[in-house]
């Protein structure tokens, strides 16, 4: 049976920065909704599940429309890939929806990476490198094998990640201060973003960093900067960035048997046409390997086409 273009879908993106959702009817895009991160690591699966809920309702307040007349819920939350972790946050969903008059039939949690898939290939095979707050490559081989690199999340990895970035920054700072390292810009503006930090006394920066004045990612766009204007410490970690980050496609380019593997850039690092996007770009055409190609579409264009997969199934 064909899929008529009538449905009404919801698809959100759960980043470990924020969340962004919309709503789709017949086909066009009725309601857009913002928030803060989901990333269960981060806040919580508790709180992550509300923050969804609170996404949804406020989507379909603005579309004007009761959640019973939606057909899919899709949602795609950074850090979860283990089945058991989408079990959970979908039986919490419901069960808080519930709770809040909120009816989800159908829903469909998955991780953000596979929704970034989705939308840049519309289920054709390739690999999807998403650089943001972490960093991860997933990719498509044939009809239905997907494998995965990275995306273990700052705790333990993440290298090349915005976060990855933000933590480099600040060890440079540290190594300047004790004089292990050469002197960098950063130190200067990590006083005038967070004047509780006092260079005098270097601990301040342990206080500050303990209080949760700052994240890794918040100096993610200093180091950037920094490293567009010359400063060569910081324009080491964006080299060192950019070859991490390279390991990831390294790795998984091993799984296919095509001669021209299509790969694409996605990530908020990436849409910020930043150095280290540029140098990507460089990395990518140097191996004969890969075709960098752009994305046909966003991961919530990833999203609702899942959407539109599940509805038909079901048809």
């Amino acid at each position: 049976m064909a899929l008529k273009d009538d449905y009404t879908i919801i698809g959100i993106d759960g980043g470990g920065t924020r969340t962004r959702g919309v709503l789709s009817r017949k086909g066009k895009i009725i309601s857009i909704s913002n928030a803060g991160t989901t990333r269960v690591g981060t806040v919580g699966v508790g709180e992550s599940c509300e923050r969804l809920l609170n996404v949804i309702s406020d989507l379909c307040q603005q579309a004007d429309i009761d959640t019973v007349e939606l057909d899919a819920v899709v949602i795609g939350l950074a850090g979860v890939w283990l089945e058991e972790e989408k079990m959970r946050s979908t039986q919490l969903l419901k069960t808080l929806g519930r709770g809040q008059n909120v009816v989800l039939n159908d829903l469909l949690v998955l991780s953000d990476a596979e929704l970034a898939l989705e939308g840049a290939f519309g289920g054709e095979q390739g690999i999807v490198l998403i650089v943001g707050t972490g960093s991860i490559s997933v990719g498509k081989v044939g009809k239905d094998k997907l494998i995965r690199c990275g995306g273990w999340g700052i705790e333990l990895d993440d290298e090349g990640s915005g976060a990855w970035i933000g933590r480099e920054g600040l060890t440079a700072v540290a190594r300047a201060l004790d004089g292990r390292g050469n002197p960098t810009v950063l130190t200067k503006q990590l006083t005038e973003l967070f004047p509780t930090i006092n260079i005098n006394q270097p601990r301040t920066i342990v206080k500050a960093y303990a209080e949760r004045n700052f994240e890794y990612q918040m100096l993610t766009p200093i180091v950037m900067k920094a490293a567009e204007k010359g400063d060569k410490v910081c324009q080491d970690i964006i080299k060192r960035s950019a070859m991490h980050l390279m390991e990831l496609l390294g790795a998984l380019k091993k799984q296919y048997r095509i001669n021209k593997i299509p790969v694409a850039l996605m990530g908020g690092i990436i849409d910020a046409d930043t150095l280290l996007s540029k140098i990507l770009d460089k990395e990518i055409a140097k191996d004969k390997s890969f075709v960098h190609i752009k994305p046909k579409g966003s991961a919530l264009d990833g999203a609702i086409s899942i959407g539109k997969k599940l509805i038909k199934e079901m048809d």
